[in-house]
């Protein structure tokens, strides 16, 4: 269905005035849609079709429920596709149609561009409403009870994925053609005369060589290979499943595949699409009896409620800030090492490299990096962020810091692999009795132990073996055991 003609005006004069900016996109298809219908896509995380589950019914609820005590408005949604689906609420006024139009012409130029995004599936609406059959399917063969509860296993380690893994070659390849069973036999020798040669290469350093090479022929051997961080792979490729099992597992982490790239990227990506639409509204669309309520709209969007990080807020106003440091030179080793503030605060190149450097971040950044090379102290200082802790004496929230590498750092590790511990696959036959272990990388933060311990009961029932975590738990190693659904064991390391 297409749009009425007043609104299919403004988003051919916003597609035209995007272009002319720079943007490239995939084609954009708008569909109107009521509030109902909007929180059933917002459900189902944008698409129109998923497989069947009790979890998008429980969404829906929050959703609708949000929007009912006006907790929560959803304006638009956008699915990286191509072309590129956009919802718009029917109930929205003709600016607010406007301002969401250019916003998603900015997230489909991010979707394309962005090179996080460059091997997301491009046909996933086509996909999803694959997924959604088979699994079907497969409710029918083997009934809607069985099939679902092992979704619900599948959907508590959905974000177990190596976020990196599709853009990373993390091993070399293994040397074909070598037997890594056969025992070393010899070691290379320097070359020396005979004489010579027990001085050359004494037999003891030969001894000692070749037991290291058959050490690391033998660690070879390990299952895995090395460190696995992508445990639904390791879990596809080696436990016991039946084969509708293993499919359902694949879609589940194909699906946690596509969406990484937008959890990696939020505030960047927010950001970006909505300075896109200030820009094109201010400078080209708005009438001037339009300009008040489209402050206003702007205003809701980029709001920071207390105690929340706002990731179109801090998106947007790191862009203009590279905007204005790349606009007039303040970058490079000149400009950093100046230690007279006024100066700094004056200084101004006029090189206009704000709007190339921009479009440049936009196609290879992340939010992890967006944060680590363009958060400053100016800009710290200047939107007064600052790092604020529990104080449980007070009884209330109180400020912890505003030191520059304090608040960096909190950003920073936050936001690492998108805020979810990182477990690694370390051996897939743990005292050679088929066991798993997995090893948690401590980062200064303890798991929640309610949560590890109902996650290992569900990666047992995958494993269908006794499956073990070593972590850290109030500053001691500790190893968490599963071996049954009901015998559970922690130990001091």
């Amino acid at each position: 269905m297409g749009l009425p003609s007043e609104l299919e005006r403004a988003r051919q004069e916003i597609e035209t005035i995007a272009r002319e900016y720079g943007l490239d996109f995939f084609p954009v298809i708008f569909e109107l849609v009521t509030y109902k219908q909007m929180n059933q896509l917002a459900a189902y995380t944008g698409f129109p079709a998923r497989y069947p589950h009790w979890r998008w019914g429980m969404e829906y609820e929050r959703v609708r429920k949000s929007y009912a005590y006006g907790l929560q408005v959803i304006h638009e949604m956008v699915i990286n596709n191509n072309p590129c689906y956009a919802y718009l609420l029917s109930s929205n006024t003709l600016l607010e149609h406007k301002m969401v139009m250019a916003h998603v012409y900015a997230h489909a130029d991010f979707f394309k561009n962005n090179q996080w995004f460059a091997h997301t599936n491009r046909k996933m609406l086509d996909e999803m409403a694959n997924h959604a059959v088979r699994i079907q399917r497969y409710m029918e063969r083997y009934g809607e009870e069985r099939v679902e509860s092992f979704i619900d296993i599948c959907l508590s380690i959905e974000d177990m994925i190596d976020y990196h893994a599709l853009h990373v070659k993390r091993y070399p390849r293994e040397e074909d053609g070598e037997d890594i069973d056969a025992p070393v036999l010899s070691v290379p020798r320097l070359p020396a005369k005979p004489y010579l040669d027990k001085w050359v290469n004494p037999p003891e350093f030969l001894e000692e060589l070749r037991q290291i090479r058959q050490r690391k022929r033998q660690e070879r051997r390990r299952f895995p290979l090395r460190p696995e961080k992508d445990l639904l792979l390791f879990l596809i490729q080696h436990a016991p499943l039946e084969d509708w099992q293993r499919d359902i597992l694949a879609m589940i982490r194909e699906e946690s595949y596509y969406f990484a790239p937008q959890a990696m990227t939020k505030i960047l990506n927010e950001g970006w699409a909505t300075f896109w639409h200030s820009k094109i509204l201010t400078e080209r669309v708005l009438t001037d009896s339009e300009v008040v309520d489209y402050a206003d709209c702007h205003a809701k969007v980029t709001a920071s409620p207390p105690g929340v990080l706002n990731p179109y807020k801090l998106g947007l106003e790191l862009l203009r800030d590279i905007k204005e440091r790349w606009d007039k030179g303040r970058f490079g080793k000149e400009y950093e090492e100046c230690d007279d503030l006024a100066l700094k605060e004056a200084w101004d190149k006029g090189l206009g490299l704000g709007m190339a450097k921009l479009f440049e971040v936009r196609g290879v950044h992340n939010d992890v990096t967006f944060i680590d090379a363009f958060l400053t102290e100016e800009f710290v200082r200047k939107h007064n962020l600052f790092v604020y802790e529990f104080n449980r004496y007070t009884g209330a929230y109180e400020i912890a810091s505003r030191d520059f590498e304090t608040i960096k750092q909190k950003l920073l590790f936050l936001l690492t692999n998108c805020g979810r511990p990182i477990i690694w696959v370390t051996d897939g036959n743990y005292r050679n009795r088929g066991e798993l272990y997995l090893w948690h990388q401590h980062e200064g933060v303890d798991l929640r132990w309610d949560f590890a311990v109902e996650t290992l009961k569900n990666i047992h029932a995958l494993w269908k073996r006794p499956v073990h975590l070593e972590t850290v738990k109030n500053g001691k190693r500790v190893r968490l055991s599963v071996y049954d659904h009901d015998r559970v064991q922690e130990e001091v390391l």
